[in-house]
């Protein structure tokens, strides 16, 4: 079948929506703001991390047959389930739905009314993610077609503002860690480890769209991670720019990540910013909560060989997210930290090693590694808290 560039640019539409979500609004302003001149160095890393090695990890996971069964090939039943769940437990439940409602309420609802708690708006907010997942096939393409247009053009519409009009000079890093900064800003991001979930949802879309080919969907697939990629790349860029240009007039202000964006864009764009920003974080929120939540039903449907349906996940994880958010963005974060350190190096190293399984046979070597990257996440988050 040959490829259609409309199917591959509504569904990279979706794929860039479902990537670009809570932490990837909040964090590289920040990071932009602690490197200071030095800010394109942090930018790179976190770039790495979060859109090269996601894009990458959607392909081979696709390459592979689907996210259950691409892992347990390479490492073996058992561990390749552990990954799995792990990480979409993560992403996909207890820390990820939860913070983009979190983020929402923080960045879009609370700097206009006080008349709103978290729980109500959590409730509304998941209510809405409910009625656009709840049909497995008409996600992907609601996220693409209608909710991404309106992301890009707002988001894009902030950044050439502050790069016409800077809010400041650029300062010395205030960081002296600057490159991993980046790479923890890319693993807060969680992208990586939604690759298993995410992969699952674009083969089942482009099996949808009639692409039933393996030879197809390996072309299809790859030029859906270039717009993603590249989109993604455009405004992460701009994102750590204005923070980068923040951080001699914010930088002293102990701002947290989105209080800092909420800075940003009220000393750019004032009222009007400040509309835009809640739309851009509205919508970037509730494409990622759609997709996470959505790829999440789809991979437990699979896991469980469809013995539970994909709507009692999506019932279960919703009520799940509705609860979590409520912690408040904070808590989340800094529960984040410690389990992302973790478990993100064992699947990424996992997954980059898909790309070899041709060459690479023994699954001995594939579990080897794995083990190796997971101590050392564990070693570096246990010396973080030393």
């Amino acid at each position: 079948m040959q490829v259609k560039i409309s199917d591959v640019v509504v569904t990279g539409f979706a794929l860039f929506a479902m990537f670009f979500g809570a932490g990837n609004v909040i964090f590289p302003p920040y990071l932009g703001m602690t490197s200071g001149t030095e800010w394109l160095t942090g930018f790179l890393c976190f770039i790495f991390i979060d859109v090269f090695l996601s894009c990458i990890g959607i392909f081979t996971i696709v390459y592979g047959g689907g996210g259950i069964k691409a892992l347990e090939s390479v490492v073996g039943k058992v561990p390749g389930m552990i990954l799995n769940v792990a990480a979409v437990l993560c992403t996909g439940v207890l820390i990820a739905p939860p913070r983009t409602a979190a983020t929402t309420f923080e960045m879009s609802i609370a700097p206009f009314t006080n008349d709103i708690s978290l729980f109500v708006f959590s409730i509304v907010f998941f209510g809405i993610v409910f009625a656009f997942t709840i049909r497995p096939t008409r996600f992907v393409d609601i996220i693409g077609k209608f909710l991404t247009p309106v992301l890009i053009i707002c988001t894009f519409i902030l950044i050439i503002a502050g790069v016409i009009n800077p809010i400041g000079e650029i300062a010395a890093p205030v960081s002296q860690t600057v490159a991993e900064d980046g790479i923890i800003a890319g693993y807060q991001t969680m992208d990586i480890l939604v690759v298993s979930g995410f992969g699952l949802v674009m083969l089942n879309t482009l099996r949808l769209k009639g692409y039933v080919e393996r030879k197809s969907q390996i072309k299809a697939i790859i030029g859906v991670c270039i717009v993603a990629g590249i989109l993604l790349s455009l405004i992460y860029g701009g994102l750590a720019y204005l923070g980068a240009t923040s951080s001699v007039v914010l930088g002293n202000n102990n701002l947290n990540q989105a209080q800092l964006i909420v800075a940003i864009t009220n000393h750019l764009m004032g009222h009007t910013g400040m509309v835009i920003l809640g739309i851009i974080v509205g919508f970037a929120c509730l494409t990622t909560a759609v997709g996470l939540i959505g790829s999440t039903a789809c991979f437990f449907e699979d896991f469980t060989n469809k013995k539970i349906k994909y709507p009692v996940w999506v019932v279960i994880n919703t009520l799940i997210s509705i609860s979590l958010c409520n912690l408040g963005l904070t808590t989340i974060i800094e529960v984040a930290v410690p389990i992302l350190t973790t478990i993100c190096p064992p699947f990424m190293i996992t997954v980059l090693l898909l790309l070899f399984r041709n060459q690479i046979k023994s699954t001995l070597v594939y579990k080897g590694i794995a083990l190796v990257a997971f101590l050392y996440g564990l070693i570096s988050t246990i010396q973080s808290y030393m």
